[in-house]
């Protein structure tokens, strides 16, 4: 009998669809309603594991609207939140007490674009898409592929009421089956499930090694009479070195509102490096603090993103489904963009996975490939393709001279690729050959600590469950990464999940998983991939406000 078997052992109850897509973004939710638009019959369940729709949705966003034009052509008449155009686009170079304005590339001119809440758009996608009748499940976590024959055929939910020690408690539920014909991966970057997928079914094989990016960021409301719509300024330099990737964005937007986010390249070498106290000390730069004094601080989040272009796209597709958007990665770096190229991959899947399901037999998604090196999408990351490794092989200068000549000599047309030779965890130097870094202390005005900042990301994930951040060799915790490396995740965590603490005199590693914001910085840094990233209970982690 069903109801004799222990609790994690009984069957779940099981719903059929047609399409089943794992997550709630861009890609996910313009798959979504290419799928209604095309074939209003098709049955088509989109799962998300924030609490509601938009809520993991962390980006300081310059839309470009090519693919909502494409996808919803009155989305003005439909009250898409559109509201602030670009106006003014500035690219500056630091140094610690001064700034030079340089020549604004032109991937990065921003006329035709909008400031955005990506978070309110893609509330209001999925307002768009269940208009359609899409079936939206909000709080459902995607934990599992199922696969029958070696064939994907949909995925299951988490069980919910699992206690620290891995025993149902008392509001045990078992999760759910959701079985499809076809199933998209729309997780955003490094998905826990298109992970698992990329080894399953070797999809990574034939293409370089994906390289990211850790993005924080703060949205401040500040006084009016700093505030400028439309305002959008672009920073390298200081507070890096030249050896190591990244810069900063700051938008003016909607009413009052200044987004600021800085991104520094994982590939970083010194173990002593912190992506969040970098974050904090730009802010104290003579030529940037302006933007915000006089304002608060409102929100705050963290995000990793794919910035391996071109080079780094895995195979898409695997018997029964494919990946779109970001879990495959398709980031323009130098026009810091990608939510236009990711939404437009969901549609194009869209489109094969309706021809598909209208033959008799289940046919792999084999045209969704063909069909994207068709498309402007491909175009548009090839022509870029070599400026991100080109600033990995020479550093910033080498790199701005390059980027400059691939860009208006050669206008993306080399005839070479650069590659991209090892992952961002194989960078770190050893501590013996590092030098460590003094950061300020926070003043609680400009510059805060990790704690209150992960306080008003509104995080939160039910305590009693086991930790959602895995440790597949807890030796190693000391025995490499704290003696080799001074225990780097302490620094590249922006939410203090990793602390070091004295227990008998003997250093341990402690986990606060809680305080996770679902960067999935740890998951890719790790020195020896010992930290494995899964999905917590749904509904756990950030709650960004509509502004973020």
């Amino acid at each position: 009998m069903d109801d004799e078997l222990p609790p994690r052992e009984a069957p779940r109850e099981a719903m059929e669809f047609d399409v089943v897509i794992v997550g709630g973004g861009p890609a996910g939710l313009a798959a979504a309603i290419r799928l209604k638009q095309l074939s209003p019959d098709c049955a088509v369940c989109l799962v998300e594991k924030a609490g509601e729709i938009g809520g993991h949705i962390l980006s300081g966003a310059v839309l470009e609207p090519r693919a909502l034009n494409e996808l919803i052509p009155d989305w003005a008449v439909k009250g898409a939140p559109l509201e602030t155009p670009a106006r003014a686009d500035r690219f500056l170079w630091l140094t610690a007490v001064s700034s030079t304005r340089l020549p604004t590339p032109p991937q990065m001119h921003n006329h035709g674009n909008y400031v955005v809440s990506l978070g309110n758009v893609v509330r209001w996608l999925g307002s768009q898409a269940e208009e359609l009748g899409v079936e939206i499940y909000p709080g459902f976590a995607a934990a599992e592929v199922l696969e029958e024959d070696g064939r994907v055929v949909g995925i299951a939910t988490g069980d919910m009421g699992i206690g620290k020690d891995g025993k149902p408690t008392e509001n045990f539920q078992r999760g759910m089956e959701l079985r499809a014909k076809y199933t998209l991966f729309a997780e955003g970057c490094r998905g826990s499930l298109s992970k698992h997928l990329m080894h399953r079914f070797n999809l990574r094989n034939e293409c370089d090694p994906q390289t990211f990016a850790i993005g924080i960021k703060e949205l401040w409301e500040i006084p009016p009479e700093n505030h400028h719509p439309g305002l959008i300024e672009h920073t390298i330099g200081w507070p890096l070195d030249a050896g190591t990737y990244g810069g900063s964005f700051l938008y003016h937007f909607g009413k009052n509102l200044v987004s600021y986010g800085f991104v520094i390249g994982l590939d970083y070498a010194n173990p002593y490096l912190s992506p969040f106290e970098e974050m904090q000390r730009f802010k104290t730069h003579p030529d940037v603090r302006g933007h915000f004094e006089g304002g608060r601080r409102i929100s705050y989040g963290a995000r990793a993103l794919n910035e391996g272009g071109l080079q780094s796209i895995p195979k898409l597709i695997f018997p029964g489904g494919a990946l779109i958007g970001d879990s495959a990665g398709f980031l323009n770096v130098p026009k810091i963009k990608g939510t236009h190229t990711s939404m437009k991959t969901g549609m194009l899947a869209a489109e094969v996975v309706i021809e598909a399901l209208a033959g008799n037999q289940p046919a792999e998604l084999t045209a969704y490939p063909e069909t994207l090196r068709e498309s402007w999408v491909w175009d548009e990351l090839k022509s870029v393709r070599n400026i991100r490794p080109a600033f990995a092989k020479w550093g910033m200068w080498g790199g701005l001279v390059y980027a400059a000549m691939d860009t208006y000599v050669l206008r993306g047309r080399a005839p070479w690729t650069f590659h991209h030779p090892h992952a961002d965890n194989e960078t770190l130097r050893e501590v013996s050959q590092s030098k460590p870094i003094e950061y300020p202390r926070p003043d609680g005005k400009l510059t805060f600590d990790r704690l209150s900042s992960v306080f008003i990301s509104n995080t939160n994930h039910e305590e009693n469950q086991p930790p959602h951040l895995q440790l597949l060799d807890p030796a190693k915790a000391i025995a490499i990464n704290y003696k080799i490396y001074a225990s780097p995740e302490t620094r590249y965590c922006p939410a203090g999940v990793y602390e070091i603490e004295e227990i008998a005199g003997r250093p341990q590693l402690r986990i606060n998983a809680q305080n996770c914001v679902h960067c999935k910085t740890c998951d890719i840094k790790d020195p020896t991939q010992n930290i494995n990233w899964v999905t917590p209970e749904g509904g756990g982690g950030p709650s960004y406000p509509g502004g973020m």
